[in-house]
């Protein structure tokens, strides 16, 4: 079968690996589509972020989709079933797990991470065998949808932890993937009025199209975010997803005494304006992965109360892994670009 590979900052290669089988408590999926994720972005562009370095090859990739194919002894899930598959596998024994945070497990074992040594192989690969427990059946979804069930369940982690968004005024920094679904969140949450700032004209639009009341092109106007400073702030939650530490200072100012900062954004370390957080009495919240948030996510996008079609912008086959990450790096067109992993009218290639 074939898997997609990262050797090191822009190298990325298909390679063959042989087909799994699954055990007890398993099951055999063969993939459809995957997303591309700002992690698997800076594997490529990078050979990683922060202090989190590729040591050694690992196989790409953590937001996917496929159909059962064969079960192990003791499951119960119905062969040809659509399943998007939560990358998240923490070991349900340590004390973080027994605490319900099970995010935050000491043994965490998360598709395509290099944060342990040796790495944790990512789901990029034609064929995966995983734990029955972490496969969400999407009936009514198209596989598109169901792979993005990872990304949408970090941002309903996040929205989790903001608390309450009905009636709020939210302010969302960088409009990626997870900043587009911030806005979906929290319109679906009843936020009040949602404000996006980003420096691509794509983005922005797009952000308006999902539900966005009002954009701002910071690139173009540097001093857009001084309108909402006014009687010590605006915004009463804020979820900074661009990783950047200019867009968290800069939004300081427009935040009400008491707002809640959710950091999503991963970038490396960030310099924060203390003092003026500290006389604002503003709270910064850290906001890391998920765990019990993906059946949810598949559960409302099932629902249709959350749409993520809009933000899917380009599909693109295995073959064309390089092209496809090239366009998930340009944010003047590209919000989530996905890999298909099997032509769908093609025989299985084992």
């Amino acid at each position: 079968m074939k898997t997609l590979v990262a050797h090191a900052a822009r190298d990325i290669r298909i390679e063959e690996r042989d087909m799994p089988t699954p055990g007890p408590g398993e099951v055999l999926i063969r993939m459809e589509r995957g997303g591309i994720c700002g992690s698997d972005l800076h594997y490529y562009n990078h050979g990683g972020f922060g202090v989190v370095r590729l040591k050694e090859p690992m196989i790409l990739g953590h937001e996917v989709s496929g159909r059962i194919e064969a079960l192990g002894a003791d499951v119960d899930l119905p062969t040809g079933a659509l399943v998007a598959v939560s990358p998240s596998r923490p070991c349900y024994a340590c004390a973080y797990c027994l605490e319900g945070r099970h995010n935050h497990c000491v043994d965490m074992r998360f598709y395509g991470s290099a944060m342990p040594f040796p790495h944790i192989h990512g789901a990029f690969r034609e064929y995966i065998v995983a734990d029955a427990r972490q496969c969400a059946v999407a009936d009514g979804l198209t596989a598109g949808e169901a792979a993005m069930a990872e990304p949408l369940s970090v941002v309903l982690h996040a929205a989790k932890r903001a608390g309450d968004l009905m009636g709020k005024r939210v302010l969302v920094t960088g409009c990626g993937p997870i900043g587009q679904l911030a806005v979906l969140v929290a319109r679906a949450a009843g936020a009040a009025e949602i404000v996006a700032t980003d420096m691509a004209p794509f983005t922005l639009d797009k952000a308006r199209e999902v539900g966005a009341d009002a954009t701002h092109n910071v690139a173009e106007d540097r001093e857009a975010l001084g309108r909402y400073t006014a009687n010590k702030g605006h915004f009463d939650v804020m979820f900074e997803c661009s990783g950047a530490a200019v867009a968290l200072a800069g939004a300081i100012p427009a935040l009400r005494p008491g707002a809640v900062v959710m950091q999503l954004g991963l970038g490396g370390d960030m310099t924060l304006p203390v003092q003026a957080m500290t006389a604002k009495e503003i709270e910064l919240r850290g906001s890391f992965r998920f765990h019990a948030e993906y059946f949810t996510a598949v559960t409302m996008m099932q629902a249709g109360r959350l749409d993520v079609t809009p933000l899917i912008t380009h599909t693109l086959p295995l073959t064309d892994a390089v092209a496809a990450f090239d366009l998930a790096s340009d944010r003047t067109q590209a919000i989530k670009v996905q890999l298909q992993f099997q032509d769908p009218l093609a025989e299985p290639d084992r």
